[in-house]
């Protein structure tokens, strides 16, 4: 069995507090450690009700304290949103803190309006040309390789995992001219996903910290005892995305029975776009669902998502998903 992780976006449900989903990430990321996920990665979001992830690496330090060996990271820092230095700094501290655990991606997507932009002080367009130039300067900051007029301290030296992320072409070029791991956000945006896994592989140069393609790719997966079970599960995330892409986001909602049935005919093929790459099921419909993904991309790793409007349930969700696949 190739390896899994999992990628938490922190949710925030209705009626439910930022005290009560950061509780539920910790208890999540404990459940994977004790399941044998290999990471557990928190996704930077910003300015929305629903995700509670903006201060990324607060998270990861948060779950750092209360789990002690599966791999910690971000999935990913939206690195136009920040500076090379400052990134740096943060990731170096949680290397000393939690030394060998932790893991960077990296984002190139603002995913910010105006609004956002003039609260970060940033031109987001122009930070985002910019990307390929700061994830250089990243890596050198973190390995000395080259060696800058300054160093970060703490920052210089440490062994965090670099990761390129990606939902397009541009990613994967990127990641290959680096010799970098490269992660496919295919659980939310799948259409290029075939198109730049082959560009990756075939582009890869070999590099001090890679010598061959690594490539992860998203999924997004709920396993309950029945297929009707986990298809009511899932209604919870199905509603956010629907409201996230028609431009009404929020809170995570309970799950509504037969959801998909009500939508138009555009709200439906929404959900069935993204469905390329999800599992949704009973173990034995996961299984085969997730058996027919890895055959197809050949990944490395796959890393799941999917948020539950009750937390045990995506506990148990893990459990199931780990238990078909072992």
């Amino acid at each position: 069995m190739i390896p899994l992780s999992v990628l938490d976006l922190v949710p925030v449900r209705e009626g439910g507090t930022l005290a009560e989903a950061y509780s539920a990430t910790v208890s999540l990321a404990q459940a994977a450690e004790r399941l044998g996920y290999k990471r557990f990665w928190i996704a930077e979001h910003h300015a929305m009700e629903g995700i509670a992830g903006g201060a990324t690496s607060v998270v990861i330090g948060h779950v750092g304290a209360a789990t002690h060996t599966i791999r910690l990271g971000a999935g990913g820092i939206m690195l136009p949103n920040h500076n090379p230095f400052v990134i740096a700094e943060q990731f170096g501290t949680l290397d000393a803190l939690f030394p060998g655990r932790i893991d960077l991606g990296l984002g190139r997507a603002p995913g910010a309006g105006p609004e956002l932009q003039r609260a970060l002080r940033k031109d987001l367009h122009r930070a985002a040309e910019m990307f390929p130039t700061d994830v250089a300067e990243l890596r050198a900051l973190l390995t000395g390789e080259p060696e800058l007029p300054i160093r970060a301290t703490p920052g210089y030296g440490s062994q965090v995992e670099m990761w390129m992320l990606g939902s397009s072409l541009f990613g994967a070029q990127l990641a290959a001219k680096l010799g970098m791991p490269y992660a496919f956000a295919s659980h939310f945006a799948p259409d290029h996903l075939d198109a730049a896994l082959a560009l990756y592989r075939e582009r890869f140069e070999p590099s001090q910290w890679l010598d061959k393609p690594y490539a992860m790719a998203a999924m997004t997966v709920f396993t309950a005892e029945t297929d009707a079970e986990a298809e009511l599960i899932a209604s919870s995330q199905q509603q956010s995305f629907v409201r996230l892409r028609t431009g009404n986001p929020g809170k995570l909602p309970p799950p509504v029975k037969g959801y998909i049935d009500t939508l138009p005919p555009q709200a439906q093929a929404i959900l069935a776009n993204i469905g390329q790459a999800s599992a949704i099921g009973s173990p034995d419909t996961v299984r085969a669902s997730i058996g027919r993904f890895i055959e197809r991309t050949q990944a490395d790793e796959i890393v799941v998502s999917g948020a539950t409007f009750d937390p045990a349930t995506r506990v148990r969700s893990l459990e199931l998903t780990m238990e078909a696949l072992a």
